[in-house]
């Protein structure tokens, strides 16, 4: 059984920064792309960020500039580090192992003042 575990979620001002991770132990985790999808009250998930098996990052344009994916193979885990966040940002954030049905629980992101 896969399991893919995000943390690091919060209430957050506007211009605050989080850095939630996403763990996958027991997992291959270095032949697959990660990525993340956060999902807004009522709204579909949507990408933001992925990271290839072959460290090349990609961004949605709304998040350009402001995150930024990273992955350690060693700990199988992969980090999304937000800056700058906008109350447009709040969602629930999930981790995703590309190609795949495996998906974390995901985190509550809030962004208010």
């Amino acid at each position: 059984q896969v399991q893919l575990v995000e943390s690091g979620g919060g209430l957050v001002q506007p211009g605050g920064s989080l850095t939630p991770p996403c763990a996958a132990p027991g997992f291959s985790f270095s032949y697959y792309d990660m990525a993340w999808y956060p999902q807004a009250t009522g709204k579909q998930r949507e990408f933001v960020a992925r990271i290839s098996s072959g460290w090349i990052p990609n961004y949605a344009d709304s998040v350009e500039g402001r995150f930024t994916i990273s992955r350690d193979n060693g700990i199988r885990t992969v980090v999304l580090q937000m800056d700058s966040l906008r109350p447009e940002d709040t969602a629930v954030y999930y981790c995703n192992a590309e190609s795949t049905d495996y998906w974390g629980q995901g985190t509550q992101v809030t962004v208010s003042s």
